[in-house]
């Protein structure tokens, strides 16, 4: 394996240690790792592959829920920004990229939510709203964590390529 593949990883696995700490709800380097991956990792499989090995884990201990696909599908999206990030990796279009990401998480998960009942919303377009609404919370928590975390990941690895050079992707 390569160096830079190594210290994305390293990078990667190393705020996923922040999901076990206790935190507001939402605030959670996951989107951010998915980001980051799907943008620099140059191995597109391993991009999808880690931050669902991740999850999948975690979820292991910190529990399953009725709403896991579309959490998941949601970060699968989230990749698939990253991806689009690749060769454009500035402050604007990662800010971009990381407010497009909460926002489709936010519209999938809570979609996911009212779509699988149980959580006490009426199934029509009122239960649908109420559910946007009441997720309202959750998406500032989401947008600032996801914002946080990506300015760690993406800054520091930039920081990173300024003193170690050997770690710019060659052609």
């Amino acid at each position: 394996m390569q160096p830079r593949t190594i210290t994305l990883i390293s990078i990667i696995l190393a705020v996923v240690l922040f999901r076990f700490l206790p935190h507001p709800p939402n605030v959670s380097p996951v989107a951010a790792m998915a980001l980051f991956g799907g943008a620099y990792l140059a191995d597109r499989r391993l991009a999808f592959v880690l931050p669902f090995a991740v999850m999948l884990l975690s979820d292991l201990f910190l529990g399953l829920h009725d709403t896991l696909l579309y959490v998941y599908g949601a970060f699968a999206i989230t990749v698939a920004i990253g991806l689009l990030l690749r060769e454009r990796v500035g402050v604007t279009s990662v800010t971009l990229a990381t407010v497009g990401a909460s926002l489709t998480f936010f519209l999938i998960t809570n979609f996911g939510v009212w779509f699988a009942g149980g959580h006490g919303y009426p199934m029509d377009a009122a239960g649908l709203t109420q559910t946007f609404v009441a997720g309202l919370p959750f998406l500032q928590y989401s947008l600032l964590g996801n914002l946080f975390f990506a300015a760690v990941m993406f800054g520091g690895f930039h920081l990173l390529r300024s003193y170690a050079p050997s770690l710019t992707r060659t052609a």
